[in-house]
């Protein structure tokens, strides 16, 4: 958890991104943990540190031993936010973006839409939005153009059979493969 105290603050905001995946994807009461604890992340709190690195461990460590191989499709949820990210990534141009703020945008892209398609309600949408706005990351990229996203998006390596696979959320800790 030192270590953490060596990086400069975007990358360790950054790094928060990828966190608050772990509380959309899989653990409601992480995230709600996440967003009430939002200033010791921002102080890099050791104590808080320890306690949501140990439980994202457990998550991913979970998620990967009962999907070891990448053969059920579960372990595709911890790319939450990664096919819309990888473009936004693509198309601002590498090095402008971390990754953890390119995986936060495209989060919110994800959970938005998710609500259009009556997946989630927009309370989802928001309390995502508020809590990666919190932790200082960005929530959107305005120039960039839907038709170029969805382009970039189809040569992504998550396309499976020519179809676009996303990871939506269903509730706040649960998504699901679409």
């Amino acid at each position: 958890v030192a270590t953490l105290d060596t990086l400069p603050e975007r990358e360790y905001r950054a790094g928060l991104g990828e966190v608050v995946k772990y509380g959309v994807i899989l653990d409601a009461a992480l995230f709600d943990h996440l967003a009430s604890n939002v200033d010791g992340l921002l102080a890099r709190e050791h104590d808080l540190l320890v306690d949501v690195i140990a439980r994202c461990c457990r998550l991913k460590a979970d998620v990967v031993r009962q999907d070891e191989r990448e053969e059920t499709g579960l372990r595709a949820v911890l790319n939450y936010g990664h096919t819309f990210g990888h473009a936004v990534e693509t198309l601002s141009g590498y090095g402008k973006l971390l990754h953890g703020e390119a995986v936060a945008i495209g989060m919110l892209r994800a959970a938005r839409l998710a609500q259009r398609l009556k997946m989630i309600d927009a309370e989802v949408t928001t309390r995502q939005r508020d809590l990666l706005v919190a932790l200082g990351l960005p929530t959107e990229l305005p120039d960039l153009n839907a038709d170029q996203m969805m382009e970039t998006m189809m040569r992504d390596k998550k396309v499976h059979h020519g179809r676009l696979r996303f990871v939506l959320p269903t509730a706040m800790g649960r998504v699901e493969l679409r």
